[in-house]
């Protein structure tokens, strides 16, 4: 049963100061979280060496953190409704924080493969809360701007994660590539806490769905384990990937089932009954995943093929990044005035575009020809990144946002 524990009328938007204090935190905070996906790629090596394990087992250390990440992710909402969208947040960042320290410590591959596991249950809880605050303190007429600013940092931070990563561990050691998340999140966590104490949702006690719960925790960490390490068991060559491929859509199907029929499901699939919510989230996993898979390959060719080092794979590959930005602040200004369809339809049109560029490449390309059309891309990504995640939460209800 389901009773309400704390009243709260929707919050007023904020402004001045303390609207762009709240923000600028919102966005470090979520850009940290984002950043730590890709950070660590290019620090295996040094991390395997460091604790004296083959790098094979290095890359547990990205497995664990995006395993955890895909399981908190669709809990966050309940979350929210449990404990509060601030309070969550607040001790998110500082748990953040925390456990970035301790995996700068850690001593040993075990320990900081654990250390991952709750450092990416803490940063998983920043994204979609992040873009569930921004929506909140903007007024509505200023809302397309909070995502300009929540999606800049969403597309900017994967792509200088290995820039930064490979700077850090060339100039420093391996550790610092976490102890650099730090003092932002330990700072941000009391402050945004402070802030935006006016802004707490209402505070709902919900019976924990603990079958829905388990059946998340089977598929997507079955699935994510395939994706992360299917390469290095030759994919359903392997008894152990096709076992776990096979528990992943077992499970998907069943958690499904359930959701769909529990009274209290832990992850609301039925924010999909809302047409502009559902057609916006199929554009975005088409466009994103043909995105990333240009982008996430091209850094591997650079190094594997053209002899590039990481740092410098980084930077032909980051340069869509300052692009985006230029972009980004035009987007914000005409998405009010135009139909945002136009927009969507303008950008993934010019990603196609300069897609069907890069597909000329070759290993004598200079690094000028390589990085000019990554630079290109990014004056399309604020196209159809920020409209299409406006419409996507315009068309849900507004206690549905964080789910």
């Amino acid at each position: 049963m389901t009773t309400q524990t704390r009243d709260a009328t929707p919050a007023e938007p904020m402004s001045g100061t303390a609207l762009w204090s709240a923000a600028i935190l919102l966005a470090a905070a979520n850009f940290l979280a984002v950043l730590d996906m890709t950070i660590v790629n290019v620090s295996v090596p040094n991390i395997a060496g460091g604790l004296a394990v083959p790098p094979n087992e290095g890359t547990w250390v990205i497995t664990s953190y995006a395993v955890a990440e895909a399981i908190i992710v669709p809990l966050t909402g309940w979350l929210a409704t449990r404990f509060g969208t601030v309070r969550v947040f607040a001790l998110s960042i500082i748990g953040f924080g925390t456990f970035s320290a301790l995996c700068g410590l850690a001593p040993s591959l075990d320990t900081l493969v654990l250390l991952r596991v709750l450092q990416g249950l803490a940063g998983g809880m920043l994204m979609p809360l992040s873009q569930t605050l921004l929506m909140q303190i903007f007024p509505k007429r200023q809302q397309p701007l909070a995502m300009t600013i929540w999606s800049m940092t969403t597309l900017v931070a994967p792509v200088l994660g290995p820039v930064l990563g490979g700077l850090l561990c060339n100039d420093f050691d391996w550790p610092s590539i976490f102890w650099v998340n730090v003092p932002i999140a330990l700072i941000a966590g009391p402050i945004v806490w402070r802030i935006l104490n006016s802004q707490e949702t209402a505070i709902q006690r919900q019976r924990i769905d603990a079958v829905g719960l388990g059946l998340l925790v089977l598929w997507v960490g079955a699935l994510q384990i395939v994706l992360d390490t299917g390469k290095d068991h030759d994919w359903f060559a392997s008894t152990e990937i096709r076992v776990l491929a096979l528990l992943a859509a077992v499970g998907f199907a069943a958690f499904l089932i359930w959701e769909l029929t529990c009274r209290e499901p832990v992850v609301s699939l039925r924010v999909f009954r809302h047409r502009g919510f559902s057609a916006s989230m199929v554009n975005l996993a088409l466009a994103m995943g043909a995105f990333f898979a240009v982008n996430v390959l091209t850094p591997l060719w650079l190094q594997e093929q053209m002899g590039y080092t990481a740092t410098w794979a980084g930077y032909a590959s980051a340069g869509f990044g300052i692009s985006a930005l230029v972009a980004a602040p035009l987007v914000a200004a005409i998405s009010q005035r135009l139909d945002p369809r136009k927009l969507i339809f303008t950008g993934v049109l010019w990603l196609a575009f300069v897609t069907l560029l890069r597909s000329a490449s070759a290993a004598q390309m200079t690094f000028a020809q390589v990085a000019w059309p990554v630079f290109m891309t990014g004056f399309g990504l604020p196209f159809f990144f920020i409209p299409l995640m406006t419409t996507a939460l315009g068309s849900v209800e507004p206690g549905e946002i964080a789910a």
